[in-house]
């Protein structure tokens, strides 16, 4: 692959395959992430995620294909593009015994900074992300947002121009959780690069340039996220609450409104989706005549959520509770 300075692309990929014994983890990806682009790569559990990510950054070596970061071919020499990519897992690598500010100091020795420049610079990050008064606390003691934060912090340390974020608000609460989408949006206006691994498909619509859907290995869907929400954005949602399981309605809700498209996201909840405005009361009827009881009828706004649950089939509720209850995958 030739190098992709010129072009303004900082991840260019062409060919990325990777196999665990008779598992096609990753088929033959083709992409490229432009410089200064926050990249959302999306999907779910077992579609090839985390492989890709760990080709891109060097943990892992392809069976086929090339990876070309900042105009450095990585596949011939993965440990060539280290200094100008930071890396934030989606677990933690920093040590519970050091403080959050000798942790800081560590990971920019690691890069070669001098004592100096890797103090100030840790001092600047730990006060950016709201972290100093537990500069000198363990940390193992911190809260899991301040945890994150500092994860954070390590991986920006040496000014990367290409930062790999993968899972960074997972299991943190709402709070912490805004707070790291500011900063994250602050570094991207700041033109870093920023590829972006999420369960939450909201965190991405707010943040992201542009989307990849990823579905069994394969990219299902590229695009700006205006232009993958575009075709539905006149389309009519409603969500109805339900105080009982749904199994086996939406068929029969689908013969008595033919004009109406059902799904059942969740067991308790319907989704109704039309051309046109849905008119709730004959659904309600048609739900109590069938002993269901209605809680809330709520209309929804069209949303990348919706082009996502279309093109993988996965709901993005059913994705966050396989990250939340520690599922892996590939």
């Amino acid at each position: 692959m030739t190098a992709h300075t010129d072009n303004g692309v900082a991840i260019g990929v062409r060919g990325l395959s990777k196999r665990f014994g008779e598992v096609q983890a990753v088929d033959r990806l083709d992409f490229d992430v432009f410089s200064g682009e926050l990249f959302g790569f999306l999907g779910p559990n077992g579609a090839g995620k985390t492989t890709t990510i760990n080709m891109l950054i060097g943990l892992a070596r392809p069976d086929a294909g090339e990876v070309c970061i900042d105009g450095i071919d990585c596949t011939r020499n993965p440990r060539a593009a280290q200094a100008r990519i930071g890396v934030v897992p989606d677990e933690s690598n920093l040590y519970p015994e050091l403080s959050g500010f000798a942790n800081l100091c560590f990971c920019a020795a690691l890069y070669g900074m001098g004592r100096a420049a890797r103090e100030q610079r840790a001092r600047e990050l730990l006060a950016l992300f709201d972290l100093g008064k537990a500069a000198h606390r363990k940390f193992g003691g911190y809260s899991k947002g301040m945890k994150r934060k500092l994860t954070i912090a390590a991986g920006i340390i040496h000014r990367p121009r290409i930062l790999f974020l993968d899972e960074p608000t997972t299991g943190i609460d709402v709070a912490s959780a805004r707070h790291l989408r500011q900063l994250i949006g602050e570094l991207h206006r700041q033109d870093t690069t920023v590829f972006l691994t999420t369960h939450y498909i909201d965190e991405a619509e707010r943040l992201c340039d542009r989307v990849a859907f990823l579905k069994d290995g394969r990219i299902a869907r590229i695009d700006t996220v205006a232009n993958l929400v575009q075709p539905i954005r006149n389309r009519h949602v409603m969500h109805i609450a339900c105080g009982s399981d749904l199994a086996g309605m939406t068929a029969k809700l689908a013969a008595l409104f033919p004009d109406l498209q059902f799904q059942g996201p969740q067991p308790n909840l319907l989704r109704v989706e039309a051309d046109g405005p849905v008119r709730v009361g004959p659904l309600v009827r048609a739900l109590e005549d069938e002993g269901i009881e209605v809680f809330e009828a709520r209309r929804m706004q069209p949303s990348l959520e919706d082009v996502f649950v279309r093109i993988t089939g996965i709901g993005a509720e059913a994705m966050r509770r396989e990250k939340e209850k520690g599922g892996g995958g590939q």
